[in-house]
C-alpha cells in the first residue's frame, strides 16, 4: 500500500514537472528574441555613424539590496573574523562607496578578481542584484 502510494506521488510529480516544463517551453517561444532577419533590418536603420552609448549601469534599489545581503554578514559583519582560505582578514563593506562594491562584485562575477567564495556567490546576483546590494551597502555607514 505504501509503496503503490510512494509510486503514484513520483508519478504526479514527474507529470508537474513534465507541464512545468512544457509552459516554460511555450512562453520562451512566445517571447523569443526577434530573428536575425529583424535585428538586421533595426541595424540597417540606425545610422551607419552613431557614436555607441555606453551602457548604463542599472539604478540600485538600497531595500531590496538589504535583503540580498544576509549571507554576506555571515563573514563581513563578524568583527575579527579571519577567512580560511586564503587566510586574511575579511574587509568590512558597510559604507564602501558605490562604485568600489560594483567594481568588486562584477569582478568575482566575470572572474577578474580571485576568491573561490565570492566567484562563487557572485555567480548567482544578475545585474540588478550587484546594483541593489551596492545600493544597500554604502548606504550604511562605516563601522
Amino acid at each position: 500500500m505504501i509503496r503503490s502510494l510512494h509510486r503514484n506521488l513520483c508519478v504526479a510529480g514527474c507529470l508537474t514537472l513534465a507541464a512545468a516544463l512544457a509552459l516554460s517551453a511555450d512562453l520562451a517561444a512566445q517571447t523569443a528574441a526577434p530573428t536575425a532577419d529583424a535585428a538586421a533590418s533595426a541595424a540597417a536603420e540606425a545610422p551607419k555613424n552613431a557614436p555607441k552609448e555606453p551602457a548604463k549601469p542599472a539604478a540600485g534599489s538600497a531595500e531590496r539590496g538589504k535583503a540580498l545581503t544576509y549571507t554576506c554578514q555571515g563573514c563581513h559583519g563578524v568583527t575579527g573574523y579571519k577567512n580560511a582560505y586564503p587566510t586574511y582578514s575579511v574587509p568590512k563593506i558597510a559604507g564602501q562607496t558605490n562604485e568600489y562594491l560594483l567594481a568588486a562584485l562584477n569582478g568575482y562575477k566575470q572572474g577578474t578578481r580571485k576568491h573561490p567564495t565570492m566567484q562563487a556567490q557572485s555567480q548567482s546576483f544578475s545585474d540588478q542584484d550587484i546594483a541593489d546590494i551596492a545600493a544597500y551597502l554604502s548606504s550604511l555607514k562605516k563601522k
